[in-house]
């Protein structure tokens, strides 16, 4: 049997930043969630113009948080003429925020308007804290997100027995010193069976651990200017062969 959910607290720091006191660290950077988002995880996959011309694109993320990621994802697929007939966005998330702590949380760090109906109608589909597998369908079903609620080493090599496949990888777990298990060489080679050929990924991080397990498990890596002050982050994507670029 699953373990019971534990939920997780909604924290502030003084500058107003969301904090997780379990980790020891912060949901995103204090230049900006939507911000973030955009410069670290649309920016580090090349998106929107990689799922242009194609059926559908599905983005694999680990660690939802405060569902950032999935809104502003969301918002440049609303707003790309040239998008996909569907995207789908699959995201593992361990410590879920209840619905009414979520809506507090946006009140607080979404600062734009076109953003703000997005939110809401997460919100109003937000699931139950019950482990396992939760679909929800926005719009006519063009936008499909899957909340995997429990711990990734579990639920990955789930997700991959299953035939997910992933066009894109969010790496959004807490820093790899405040929650190694996010971090580790299982998670890694989950995620090389998820992969597609030409799937690419993008963290925050650019941890030396993570560039060698990355490495490890079949990725190609560069590292890239950082955001918010942070002064380098990586991208990249399977590898085809075993170059690795440092820029």
């Amino acid at each position: 049997m699953d373990a019971p959910l534990i939920r997780a607290p909604l924290v502030f720091r003084d500058d107003g930043t969301p904090y997780s006191p379990r980790h020891d660290d912060i949901y995103h950077s204090a230049a900006g969630a939507l911000a973030q988002a955009r410069h670290v995880f649309l920016d580090g996959n090349g998106l929107p113009a990689r799922w242009r011309e194609k059926p559908r694109f599905t983005v694999l993320e680990t660690g939802f948080g405060m569902g950032v990621n999935f809104l502003a994802t969301w918002a440049a697929w609303r707003d790309d003429p040239q998008r996909p007939p569907l995207l789908e966005f699959m995201s593992i998330e361990k410590h879920p925020f209840s619905a009414h702590d979520l809506r507090a949380a946006h009140a607080a760090i979404i600062d734009d308007a076109a953003i703000t109906p997005l939110a809401a109608a997460l919100i109003s589909a937000w699931p139950p804290l019950v482990a396992g597998v939760h679909r929800l369908s926005f719009g006519a079903g063009e936008i499909m997100l899957t909340l995997a609620f429990g711990d990734a080493g579990d639920l990955l090599p789930r997700l991959a027995d299953h035939g997910l496949a992933a066009d894109a990888i969010y790496l959004d777990g807490f820093a790899p010193a405040r929650n190694p298990d996010m971090w580790t060489a299982g998670i890694f080679a989950s995620l090389a069976r998820i992969a597609k050929g030409d799937a690419t990924f993008a963290t925050y991080t650019s941890a030396g651990h993570v560039k060698r397990v990355l490495v490890d498990n079949g990725f190609d890596y560069r590292k890239v200017r950082g955001f918010g002050g942070k002064r380098a982050m990586l991208v990249g994507r399977r590898a085809q062969s075993r170059l690795v670029i440092e820029s």
